[in-house]
């Protein structure tokens, strides 16, 4: 008999060790360093759980080397996500871009048919359970030291999850073990994370949301774009939109700006047109009141101060040419980037293990066999939407496979 030691009980964790757990000649440990298994799934989707993207595809993540991703995506595909958890009892519903959530609208669904599972397959868990160090003890057998105990193994597979979310987890365990069996780290950027920008602007609008084609810029060069919900914080920007694009923030480096276009997608002729009927048949209204109807008030009238024009000027007082810099700026509205939230805030690492030392196919190291990684640890990232946790299915799978 194999014995086979899965380290991080997160996501792909879950799923590497269900994975080795599927041949009857291996024991699976899996050793978790908090209390309770899954705890960072937990907090996925706002709660919610964007399990998988029926989108998902190479397009969608980054690193070194996005296409490193290939491989385990065709072997275990979107729709191979959903008839997994479709056998563990779980329920799902595709909403609006291919995102994919439980029925029940809550993450506990998905972690609690993963632990029964984990339970039916005689893994072993420990936890917690904090490996201190990994050490080879033969061509391809190690030797797992915890606080408290030491395990020996076979096979070993390294699922710690990256510096993102710290307060839920986040560690930096994953990168230390394997650095020390020689395997190499790129940077490490927060991704899927809050803009924090200049303030002047977003603290009026602190809880606004709203919809907007979004241009993450460097002078003239677009480092980024998307389009989608975007929400207004006390000292920046967040949302789907906005996290689309936080990765190009991060390394963006100095001088780059952040701009919104709150009405992506239509006519501006035919927005003039509503202004200035709004002028004509309201002349007396307040300019404050110019985008009454066509967005949410408080963001409407920050965009006619944000265009230089005071909130209680008469309407009729609005020449052709205010009308113009108004719809400007709805379609440009611009702030600095000063940085983002931070990793505790972040949902995801950008950066991690260098994916050029391990096979794509297997997940095992070129430098070392009988090792292998998965999930976040590793230099891949994805856009936000489900895409990341299809990764740690897919790259879950492929490790816990335990092919050479």
């Amino acid at each position: 008999m194999k014995t086979v030691i899965v380290i991080g009980g997160g996501a792909s964790g879950l799923v590497a060790a269900l994975s080795a757990a599927a041949d009857k000649q291996n024991r699976v440990l899996l050793l978790e360093r908090q209390q309770r298994l899954g705890r960072k799934l937990l907090a996925t989707g706002n709660g919610r759980c964007n399990l998988t993207n029926t989108a998902a595809s190479p397009a969608h993540y980054h690193g070194e080397d996005p296409a490193f991703v290939t491989e385990a995506l065709a072997r275990f595909t979107p729709g191979d996500t959903l008839a997994f958890f479709r056998s563990l009892g779980l329920l799902t519903v595709e909403e609006y871009g291919g995102r994919v959530y439980p029925l029940s609208d809550s993450a506990n669904s998905v972690l609690d048919v993963l632990r029964f599972a984990v339970e039916r397959a005689g893994v072993e868990v420990h936890a917690p359970c904090c490996v201190t160090e990994v050490k080879r003890a033969g061509r391809s057998s190690f030797s797992v030291i915890c606080e408290n105990e030491r395990f020996s193994c076979d096979a070993l597979i390294v699922a710690c999850g990256g510096a993102a979310g710290g307060k839920l987890g986040g560690v930096m365990d994953g990168y230390e073990l394997l650095g020390s069996l020689g395997h190499r780290r790129t940077k490490l950027y927060p991704a899927l994370v809050q803009l924090v920008t200049a303030t002047n602007y977003p603290r009026s609008l602190k809880g606004v949301r709203a919809d907007a084609a979004v241009t993450l810029r460097r002078g003239s060069e677009i480092l980024a774009r998307s389009e989608g919900e975007v929400q207004f914080t006390d000292n920046g920007v967040s949302g789907p939109a906005v996290f689309d694009v936080s990765r190009a923030a991060s390394c963006g480096g100095e001088g780059v700006e952040i701009s919104f276009d709150f009405f992506r997608g239509r006519d501006s002729g035919e927005l003039m047109d509503m202004l200035r009927a709004r002028c004509a048949s309201l002349p007396n209204a307040e300019v404050g009141d110019l985008l009454t109807g066509m967005l949410h008030n408080r963001l409407g009238r920050m965009l006619v101060k944000a265009a230089g024009f005071r909130g209680d000027v008469p309407l009729y007082a609005l020449s052709e040419p205010g009308l113009s810099a108004v719809l400007d700026v709805c379609r440009g509205f611009t702030l600095p980037v000063r940085g983002t939230a931070g990793f505790d805030s972040a949902q995801v690492t950008a950066g991690g293990i260098s994916t050029a030392q391990f096979d794509r196919r297997t997940m095992q190291s070129r430098l070392v066999p009988g090792l292998y990684a998965c999930g976040e640890v590793l230099d891949i990232d994805g856009d936000c939407g489900g895409y990341n946790l299809q990764w740690a299915w897919s790259s879950g799978v492929a490790a816990g496979r335990l092919e050479t």
